[in-house]
């Protein structure tokens, strides 16, 4: 792996959690936003958007040139952004600023993992994805049962599923290496970072999160 790849992922993923956290704070400020997104239905249309533009980045990287991966991550982040301003409404300042501290010294230890680690981490991509999609059935069922405790056992194996995927698509980039041109791996890893490192923000906030009266 060459020693400028890394670098590149880290500074995209740097530069699309800015675009994201910028855009949630401007759209707090902006009732007009909102209004649109969280009194008029924009919030389910927002989020459609979001997966249509992240399955067509993660479909398509290997055929992308890098100015429309580029573009294409930056619209998600911007779009990410928008729903995240729900955070800032929430939860206090203070609290989001704790949480994302914690985030990112896990980020940081769960990286490194995955960086100098000498096992072959695919073999847990398969029990990754199951865990991730229980978490989803069990967060959706949920809603319906409005259970805590149950809640927040499926918040910490959420936390546990993302911090695994950090050191698994760490570890992702020195394999893709040679088949996505340089650029795009950058943005690909870059995405896939900026995934885990969002939905472990969003998951601590549930645990640890002090609202905003």
């Amino acid at each position: 792996m060459k020693n400028k790849t890394y670098p590149k992922v880290f500074l995209w993923l740097f530069v699309g959690l800015l675009v994201t956290f910028v855009t949630g704070i401007y759209t707090k400020t902006n009732q007009s936003a909102l209004e649109f997104i969280f009194v008029n239905n924009g919030y389910i249309f927002l989020i459609i958007l979001e997966l249509a533009v992240a399955i067509f980045l993660s479909a398509r990287i290997h055929k992308m040139s890098p100015i429309t991966a580029k573009t294409c991550y930056l619209i998600y982040s911007f779009l990410s952004g928008l729903s995240f301003s729900a955070v800032f409404i929430v939860y206090k300042v203070e609290s989001i600023m704790l949480v994302f501290l914690i985030a990112a010294i896990l980020f940081l230890l769960f990286a490194l993992l995955g960086y100098f680690t000498k096992l072959d981490l695919t073999k847990i991509g398969s029990f990754l994805l199951m865990m991730l999609l229980g978490v989803v059935i069990c967060s959706i069922v949920n809603i319906f049962m409005h259970n805590e405790t149950f809640d927040l056992v499926v918040t910490c194996i959420s936390i546990l599923v993302f911090l695994g995927y950090i050191a698994y698509d760490i570890q992702s980039i020195k394999r893709l290496e040679g088949s996505i041109e340089e650029d795009n791996l950058a943005i690909y890893g870059a995405f896939q970072l900026y995934l885990d490192f969002i939905n472990i923000i969003y998951d601590l906030l549930r645990l640890f999160g002090q609202s905003d009266d």
